[in-house]
């Protein structure tokens, strides 16, 4: 099953058992954020990067985290599941891709990180100023849009989270 539907399960069952919006928004400020990457944010921001983020996780869970840790402003994009809260107060998680999205590479049926950063690729070719993309993994998901990158990009592999 794909995570963005366990997620949306999850939250249903939440929401059933009473909880808020606000009660998951405060327990994702208690997720363990790693200060010195917070730090390595901040510095490549303040350098000019233009940091963005390709996840298979959701909107609100990115955004709540993101902004709980001071680098919302930090981002100039985020592709992720979009999510929204429904009429009766529950988060729900839509896919980011069509489960048709028929890519042929070991990728979920919800995003295609590789679509993903390919079409970044285009997007960036148009402007006529190539930039290096330095693309950060920490999972199984990580290797197919890393073997998209190009001669002078760059990969970074989470210690002990294999690719």
């Amino acid at each position: 099953m794909p995570w963005n539907t366990v997620m949306d399960i999850m939250m249903k069952e939440i929401h059933a058992r009473g909880k808020t919006m606000q009660d998951i928004k405060e327990i994702l400020k208690r997720a363990p954020v790693i200060f010195e990457v917070v730090l390595a944010i901040k510095e490549a921001y303040a350098l000019g990067c233009d940091l963005r983020i390709v996840s298979d996780e959701n909107l609100f869970f990115v955004e709540t985290i993101l902004k709980h840790s001071g680098i919302m402003d930090c981002f100039s994009k985020i592709n992720t599941n979009s999510s929204y809260v429904d009429d009766e107060g529950k988060l729900k998680i839509c896919p980011y891709h069509n489960f048709d999205h028929k890519c042929n590479n070991p990728c979920p049926p919800n995003i295609c990180k590789g679509l993903v950063i390919e079409r970044m690729q285009e997007s960036l070719a148009l402007e006529g100023n190539r930039k290096r993309m330095i693309y950060l993994g920490d999972g199984a998901g990580d290797f197919y849009p890393s073997s998209m990158l190009k001669d002078q990009d760059f990969v970074m592999q989470r210690k002990d989270f294999p690719m």
